[in-house]
C-alpha cells in the first residue's frame, strides 16, 4: 500500500516510546505546513507515525554487527581488522584472506544492487544535482543542515561526539560536502565507484558510533544514537528538502529531473540502511513522510544554537588569501540573509542567531532565473551549467579542506566524528 493510499487510524499512546516523540508536534505542524501542502497531507497518519517512534528504538543490526567484530580485541575469535573492512570495501570480500562472519554478512548487503536500481536514471540524478551548483551548497548547508538544528536528538549527539562544533566544524563540514560531491560523478555509486566506497564508509563509521555512545545515552529520552526513523528523516533533508529549497531559489525543476534525483538518493538511502518503506520514487511520498518526522520531533535544545553558531564561524574561515576577513565576513552575511528567508525570523531567534534583510536570496533568484531560464533553455546554457557545477564543488572543497587530504573520516581513529 503506498502512502497516499494509507488512511490514519486512532491515535497511538505516546507512551513506550522515547519522551522527545511527538512532543512538540504543535510546533511540528507550524514548521510543516509548507511540506503539508506540498505532499497533499490530508491528515495524520497513525500507522506511519506508529513506525516512527518504534524504529526511534531500532538501529542497522548490519551496521552493529560490523561494529561490534571491529570494536574485538586483537585476536578474538571474530575480529575485523581495519585492513580487512579496507580491503573488502576497495576490492570486495573476495579478496579478504579467510574474512571474519560479520564482514562477510555486512557486505552481503551492501553488494547486490536492488532490482528496482535504474543506472540510467540514477546517472541523470548526479546529473541534474551537478547542474544545481551553489544552489544545492546553499541548500543543504542552510535549510537541511541548519534547519535540521531546530530540533533535539540528533544536535545532542553531534555536541557529544563534537562532529560539528569548536575546532573540527570546518573539517566534518568538508567531510559532508566531498561525499554529496562524489554522488554527482558519472558512475560514481557503481561498485568501482567514489561515491559507493564512501557511502558504505559512512554507514560503518555510523555503526560505530552508535555502538560508542549507546552504554551511556540517554535512550528512554531520545531513542538510540543513531537509530532508523533519524536515518530516514536525514536521507529527507537530502532529497526532498533540497529539491523544495533549490526551487525556492529560482531553480526550476522538471517532474523527470526530481524523479532523477529522488532515485539517485533512493539507492544511498538503501546503501545507508534506511527502511524500504522509507525509500520512495516520488518527491510528494518524501514530502508527506517527512512531514509526519516534524510532527514526532522534540523541541529544539541547547545544542542547536551552539552548532549553528558554529557553522557560522566556519564560513568566515573558509577564506584565506587576499581580503580573506572581508570575504569571510560577506560570506557570513550571505548564510544570515539566505538563513532568515528559508526559515523565518522565529526560528533565527530560536537559534540565537540575527535576523537579515533578504539582500543574499534576491540576488541568487536573478542569477538562477538567467542561468536556467534563459541560458540553460539551450544546448550550449546546459553544458555551462554542467562546467559551473564542476567548479563550484571543486572551490567549495577547496575552501573546506585547505591543503588537507580529501576524504572522509578515518575509521581507524576513535569513532567521536559523525560525517
Amino acid at each position: 500500500m503506498s502512502i497516499a493510499e494509507q488512511t490514519a487510524g486512532p491515535e497511538i499512546p505516546r507512551s513506550g516510546f522515547p519522551t522527545r516523540f511527538r512532543e512538540a508536534e504543535a510546533r511540528g505542524a507550524r514548521l510543516g505546513r509548507p511540506l503539508r501542502r506540498v505532499g497533499r497531507v490530508q491528515g495524520v497518519d497513525e500507522d506511519l507515525m506508529r513506525r516512527i517512534g518504534e524504529r526511534l528504538g531500532v538501529r542497522d543490526e548490519p551496521g552493529a554487527g560490523l561494529a561490534h567484530a571491529m570494536r574485538l580485541r586483537a585476536g578474538a575469535a571474530g575480529r575485523v581488522t581495519m585492513a580487512d573492512f579496507r580491503r573488502a570495501l576497495h576490492e570486495g570480500i573476495d579478496a579478504v584472506v579467510e574474512p571474519a562472519p560479520a564482514l562477510v554478512d555486512f557486505f552481503a548487503v551492501v553488494d547486490p544492487v536492488p532490482d528496482w536500481v535504474d543506472w540510467d536514471l540514477l546517472e541523470r540524478g548526479a546529473r541534474v544535482y551537478n547542474r544545481f551548483g551553489q544552489n544545492a551548497a546553499d541548500v543543504l548547508l542552510q535549510l537541511s543542515l541548519i534547519g535540521g538544528y531546530r530540533f533535539g536528538g540528533p544536535t545532542d549527539l553531534l555536541v557529544a561526539t563534537g562532529g560539528l562544533t569548536g575546532g573540527s566544524t570546518r573539517r566534518r563540514l568538508a567531510e559532508t560536502q566531498k561525499w554529496v560531491t562524489a554522488l554527482s560523478r558519472p558512475d560514481a555509486l557503481r561498485r568501482d565507484g567514489e561515491a559507493f566506497r564512501l557511502t558504505v564508509h559512512v554507514r560503518a563509521m555510523h555503526a560505530l558510533v552508535n555502538q560508542s555512545f549507546e552504554p551511556r545515552w540517554d535512550t528512554e529520552r531520545w531513542g538510540l544514537p543513531i537509530n532508523r526513523a533519524d536515518q530516514a528523516a536525514t536521507l529527507g533533508l537530502f532529497d526532498g528538502v533540497l529539491l523544495l529549497g533549490v526551487r525556492a531559489l529560482g531553480v526550476p525543476v522538471r517532474a523527470a529531473d526530481s524523479r532523477a534525483v529522488m532515485h539517485l538518493w533512493k539507492y544511498v538511502g538503501w546503501l545507508m540502511g534506511v527502511d524500504d518503506d522509507w525509500l520512495v520514487d516520488l518527491e510528494r511520498d518524501r514530502h508527506r513522510i517527512n512531514y509526519h518526522q516534524l510532527l514526532t520531533q522534540a523541541d529544539i535544545s541547547e545544542a542547536g544554537p551552539r552548532l549553528a553558531r558554529s557553522i557560522l564561524e566556519a564560513q568566515v574561515e573558509v577564506h584565506t588569501g587576499r581580503f580573506a576577513r572581508l570575504r569571510g565576513r560577506i560570506a557570513r552575511e550571505r548564510t544570515l540573509s539566505m538563513l532568515t528567508v528559508f526559515l523565518g525570523p522565529r526560528s533565527m531567534h530560536e537559534l540565537g542567531l540575527p535576523v537579515r534583510p533578504p539582500w543574499a536570496t534576491a540576488y541568487v533568484v536573478a542569477l538562477n532565473t538567467l542561468r536556467y531560464r534563459v541560458l540553460g533553455a539551450t544546448p550550449w546554457g546546459r553544458v555551462r551549467l554542467d562546467r559551473w557545477g564542476h567548479r563550484v564543488t571543486a572551490r567549495v572543497l577547496g575552501q573546506y579542506f585547505g591543503a588537507e587530504q580529501h576524504d572522509v573520516g578515518r575509521l581507524d581513529a576513535p569513532p567521536d566524528v559523525l560525517s
